[in-house]
């Protein structure tokens, strides 16, 4: 077994468990959901492929539904944001490309570059899951101000993890 493979497994069982024990239960002000488990998809190696990737998403996704009692709608709404992840990061690729074997995190690439990759996907993953929880879109507003309120407290706390190196894997 591979160090970078028990890393892997340490990592998903890390953000799996916070996001259950911990996370589910911090709502702030009953708008603002945080859900740190979307930086495990993340924050996987750049070279990353998509199948894998979404397998991993999936199981995760699943895992997660289980402890919410949501039916596949964290499982849905991350292999979206996996499945879409290696897209993005080619569209926001630096003149100078990536580093092989790096992983986008904070350390690597500057908060800057950081924001710009995760908070559409955060969002993207939230307005997923939100809008199929309200079953469409007869409450947008309301669902809209919870999709906001979401994604900013959820990348802020996956930026806060990235700076006291609680939210890289290796």
């Amino acid at each position: 077994m591979t160090r970078e493979f028990l890393a892997s497994v340490i990592g998903f069982l890390v953000y799996a468990l916070l996001q259950v024990m911990l996370f589910q239960e911090l709502v702030l002000f009953r708008y603002a959901f945080c859900f740190v488990y979307v930086a495990y998809i993340l924050l996987l190696p750049m070279e990353t492929n998509s199948l894998p990737l979404m397998i991993l998403a999936f199981i995760l996704g699943l895992f997660v539904d289980m402890f919410y009692n949501s039916l596949g709608i964290h499982a849905s709404s991350l292999v979206v944001v996996a499945y879409l992840r290696n897209y993005w990061l080619g569209v926001i690729t630096p003149q100078g490309g990536y580093d092989t074997g790096s992983a986008p995190t904070v350390a690597a690439n500057g908060l800057q570059w950081f924001m710009v990759y995760t908070i559409p996907l955060i969002f993207l993953h939230h307005a997923i899951l939100f809008f199929t929880e309200a079953g469409g879109f007869g409450l947008f507003w309301f669902t809209m101000l919870k999709i906001m309120a979401s994604t900013v407290f959820t990348s802020a706390m996956i930026i806060l993890f990235q700076y006291f190196g609680g939210g890289s894997r290796r």
